[in-house]
């Protein structure tokens, strides 16, 4: 019986690229002023507009509010105030207090922090919201709130107050070690400005003790509609009633007489190279970060854009190359990068960062250095160039394809750069033309001579960053010596390329067959069961039309493992990656890859292996050879490879236990769930234990049978295309002799955790640098298997509940916190069909030290409050609206839909039929919807959390070991301070953690509120 579909629609509009016509190119050519696409204007009153409809997302608007105004028009006892402002926007205006415009904006599904959010940077201030417009009066309102910004922003005593403790927070937050490299790098880049003493988060003095009046008078010198501009993005009907009500919000507020002109401040340029060695006894590894500033310049002409490609060349090029290095014999760093970025108003960055071995700094600066200096002596080869135009003429051809399904984001952006930085908008269908014009005719010679600007001449900053000293001044510029010298003397030989195979899969498998294949209306997917027993399940979408991508999942995973086997098998996907686990060094697999838009990757967890791929529905072929060829490539592991990768793992140990906060979550996971092997850090004993030939039989063990896999894919797919390769790739996969890991999902060994039974609230003294405070409350659940469906959406509304209103308790109401996490853990449970499932619920805030314990009593106080007398009405009806929003919104995207889908797969409701499976599921989530209430939601909180919840918890604290007074002699070790925009630094590998265990991340958000 054929099976295979009939033809459908032709792929996309994948044609209408390669048909694109080439445009006649006058390089003198001024680039439109006007942006392309978008009703822009200006009000009588100087106020700027953007106007623009757009479908993606559907009935939704991205708004913000541009100010050209930032922290560096501060004074000295205004630094801080730009950020002040824009934390006090959110706090109260003329209209709103209290915080009244957060509650009113998730009121309408627009969640405080993901669609409500400011950023504050040295030149701008920009406030962002992303609103449904589902209902006429939405957008107006959401208008009138960024009018109040404009003008109307209440700045009293009792507001700053209230305001000061948050602001503190986030700025306690940013002083731990990366906050430390970054400000320190920024103040040594921008020396001789006024840039370097305008960090956006200012001066704790400042913060603390600013006076209403200054604050005020900051925000009624500088915000000026002349400086300002508005931006809507979204599914309008029309653009110009949109117009209409900007100008409605707008249009009377009457602008300054005499407004301050704005000041330019320039940052000064210096032939002499900067140094400075950097000891952070908190680093998260050994890095080099080398930093050349030049001017930055308007996107003017056609000659300025082929620039900009040609300098994009230039720096894909160089990467290419310092990913090579990185993975020969014995490589002088572990990765390496190159980045171009304007970093201020007036200055832009050519920045590279690598990471290396404790005491191999010099080195890798040296290797760094060299090899830009072979490229201006040799020049990039017609090969590499070639690869590299391949490579952005595929970004370009994606762009273009989904040129009609642009996030609204993603142009709100794109006109917040016009106005801020005079950015030119010429439609994405005349730059593809441009592209595909320009890029063939830019020469490798051409992009080699970028190498000129990055010249140590040319106001370069060179930097290292150390745990303990090794490296000081002298030693980085004998290295620019030596390498300036090889230079003059042109003894730096040529680079060496490569051989790369041409084909991915030398010999093609024989085709399988469908054995079985079934249709699912309700999802819009179809089911095949493979020759060789792989499930096969896809659904075509017309979200984007160059994105496909997949996800492969096989029950059994490290659980299975005896402690003796456990450390080796953990490290076989990272052994495996730096060998390649498709049959191809990961270098060479680079560039057998380039034009092609198709990656795949690998997890081994607990329970489960997978597999994940991201393609062009044009590259899908090639990204079903790479998972060909995961399966049928057998590993062996070379004496270099697991000597680099034991490396890394020596080197990501040592990281952990320089970090303050390592104590802390390891206490937390030993007290939560106790002291296996699957949960306590890897120790460098450990990694000598590891056996290399082991772990890559286990890796290779985990992708050899596909009758055990089933794989979902989602994206535009054309079946007639499609399921010829999903039987040539997949279905051509060969069984093993005997069955491989083929586990039954209810058989599988469970992780030995027990949550303790009663009160347990600790404190972790850790030594730091600088005083840092962390809080862990967590709480056991328990969710019943009759109810399982059901009960785990009931999770997740309680969880976005407690987030809501420890939120709303211990920022908006004591201004105590800069934000709060709710975490659910429920991996930890084995995907069994029967038996009650564990978990865990956490509340995870930062805070000042002194006052931890009674934000700990606090929370608990309120959690107490909502158990006895439920959340409110408004409390309800705010977390339905969220979480209906979001769910309509994750309706128009891929990864929702694959992700539904594989949880009905993993459903302990799925018996075979996926359909079911799914509409189970669905029903659940609308029944918990419809029948959610204060009441009800009061005793699911009583019925899933312990009752009272201050009889059984765990607490942990991070506290500081010593006064941060005793250590400011250790805080800074440098000749010099030294910020760069992307510092980031290697100090972790995969594969090392079992579970993602929902513990508190760190992250730095230093300007956002």
């Amino acid at each position: 019986m054929d099976l295979l579909p009939a033809e459908m629609r032709p792929i996309s509009k994948k044609q209408g690229f390669r048909s694109l016509k080439l445009v006649n190119v006058d390089l003198d050519q001024v680039l439109a002023e006007q942006p392309v696409g978008v009703d822009y204007g200006r009000l009588d009153n100087g106020l700027h507009y953007y106007v623009r409809r757009n479908s993606k997302p559907r009935m939704r608007a991205a708004l913000a509010l541009a100010v050209k105004a930032g922290s560096v028009l501060e004074e000295e006892d205004e630094r801080g105030v730009a950020h002040i402002v824009e934390h006090l926007a959110f706090s109260a205006t003329k209209r709103y207090t209290n915080h009244d415009i957060v509650k009113f904006l998730e009121s309408i599904g627009a969640e405080f922090g993901a669609c409500q959010n400011a950023v504050t940077s040295s030149d701008d201030t920009v406030y962002e919201l992303f609103v449904p417009v589902d209902k006429p009066e939405l957008l107006s309102q959401a208008i009138s709130v960024l009018a109040e910004f404009s003008s109307e922003i209440r700045v009293s005593k009792d507001d700053l107050e209230k305001e000061r403790g948050a602001v503190m927070e986030e700025y306690r937050g940013n002083r731990n070690a990366t906050g430390r490299l970054q400000d320190a790098h920024w103040s040594l880049l921008m020396e001789g400005s006024k840039y370097a003493e305008r960090l956006p988060i200012g001066l704790e003095k400042v913060i603390r003790t600013v006076s209403p009046e200054t604050v005020k008078h900051f925000y009624e010198k500088w915000y000026h509609l002349s400086n300002m501009a508005v931006i809507a993005v979204g599914d309008f009907s029309d653009t110009q009633g949109v117009v209409e009500l900007i100008k409605t919000h707008f249009g009377q507020k009457i602008p300054a007489p005499d407004p301050p002109r704005m000041p330019a401040f320039l940052v000064p340029s210096h032939e002499e190279p900067r140094f400075s060695c950097f000891v952070e006894s908190e680093a998260a590894g050994s890095a080099v970060m080398i930093s050349y500033k030049i001017p930055a310049e308007e996107l003017k002409t056609v000659k300025d854009y082929r620039n900009l490609l040609a300098e994009s060349m230039f720096l894909y090029a160089l990467n290419q190359r310092f990913f090579k290095i990185s993975r020969r014999k014995d490589p002088p760093y572990f990765s390496c990068s190159a980045a171009a970025d304007v970093l201020v108003r007036p200055l832009k960055a050519y920045i590279m960062t690598s990471s290396c071995k404790e005491k191999g700094t010099i080195d890798a600066l040296e290797s760094m250095l060299t090899e830009v200096v072979r490229v201006r002596l040799h020049g990039f080869s017609e090969r590499e160039i070639s690869i590299v135009r391949a490579l952005l003429m595929s970004e370009i051809e994606s762009a273009y394809l989904e040129r009609d399904q642009i996030q609204s984001t993603s142009l709100r952006d794109e006109y917040l750069q016009h106005f801020l930085h005079n950015e030119p908008i010429v439609g994405i269908e005349y730059e593809a033309q441009l592209q595909k014009t320009l890029l063939p005719q830019i020469s490798a010679s051409e992009v080699s001579d970028y190498s000129e600007k990055l010249r140590t001449s040319c106001s370069c900053v060179i930097k290292t960053i150390e745990p303990q000293a090794f490296a000081v001044a002298d030693d980085l510029k004998n290295v620019v010596k030596k390498v300036n010298l090889l230079e003059e003397e042109g003894r730096i030989s040529p680079w060496d390329d490569e051989h790369i195979p041409e084909e991915i899969v030398t010999t093609k498998p024989d085709m399988g067959s469908i054995v079985h294949q079934f249709e699912y209306p309700n999802i819009g997917a179809t089911e095949l069961v493979l020759s060789n027993g792989m499930r096969v399940c896809y659904k075509g979408t017309d979200f984007l039309d160059d994105q496909v991508i997949f996800t492969g999942f096989s029950y059994g995973g490290l659980s299975e493992l005896p402690e003796r086997e456990y450390f080796s098998c953990s490290m076989g996907p990272t052994i495996a990656g730096e060998i390649g686990v498709f049959g191809y060094r990961p270098s060479v697999l680079m560039d057998m890859l380039a034009g092609k838009r198709a990656e795949v990757g690998t997890k081994i967890g607990a329970y489960m292996r997978t597999f994940s791929g991201d393609c062009s529905p044009s590259d899908l072929e090639t990204a079903l050879q790479l998972v060909y060829q995961l399966f049928t490539t057998n590993l062996t592991p070379g004496e270099e490879d697991v000597k680099i990768v034991m490396q890394m793992a020596e080197e990501a140990v040592r990281a952990q236990d320089r970090d303050p906060y390592t104590a802390f979550t390891n206490r937390v996971k030993e007290l939560n769930y106790g002291n296996s092997y699957f949960f306590r850090p890897i120790r460098k004993s450990d990694l000598q234990k590891v056996d290399p030939l082991k772990a890559c039989e286990y890796f290779s063990n985990c992708f050899k049978d596909p009758s055990t896999f089933t794989v979902v894919i989602v994206g535009n797919i054309v079946p007639s295309v499609a399921v010829p390769l999903i039987l040539q790739y997949l279905g051509g996969i060969p069984n093993p002799p005997q069955p491989v890991m083929n586990f039954n999902r209810d058989d599988l060994k469970g992780l030995p955790f027990t949550f303790p039974t009663t009160i347990s609230r600790e404190v972790v003294w850790s030594p730091m640098v600088e005083a840092q405070c962390l809080v862990q409350l967590c709480f056991p659940v328990e969710l019943k298997n009759g109810t399982m469906v059901e009960e785990i959406h009931f999770v997740g509304f309680l969880s976005k509940l407690l987030e809501t209103k420890m939120t709303q308790v211990l920022r908006f109401e004591l201004g105590q916190i800069y934000s709060v996490g709710v975490s659910i853990f429920l991996g930890g449970n084995k995907p069994s069909r029967t038996g009650d499932v564990r978990g865990d619920i956490s509340i995870n805030f930062s805070c000042d030290p002194r006052i931890s314990s009674k934000l700990v009593d606090l929370a608990l106080n309120e959690i107490l409050r909502l158990q006895e007398e439920g959340p409110s009405d408004q409390d309800v009806s705010s977390i339905l609206e969220i979480e209906q929003r979001a769910h309509e919104n994750g309706l128009q995207e891929n990864y929702y839909w694959l992700d539904r889908i594989l949880r009905s797969y993993q459903s302990r409701v799925y018996s075979g039929d996926v359909g079911k499976s799914f509409e189970i599921q669905d029903e659940g989530r609308s029944k918990v919807r419809a029948t959610l209430t204060p009441s009800t939601a009061r005793l699911a909180l009583q019925r899933i959390l312990p009752f009272p919840c201050n009889k059984q918890y765990t607490v942990v604290i991070l506290r500081p070991k010593t006064s941060p007074f005793k250590l400011l002699k250790s805080a800074f070790e440098s000749t010099q301070t030294s910020y760069t925009r992307d510092a980031k630094i290697l100090a972790g590998i995969a594969g090392l953690a079992v579970l993602a265990l929902g513990l508190w991340r760190y992250s730095r958000s230093t300007l956002k509120s």
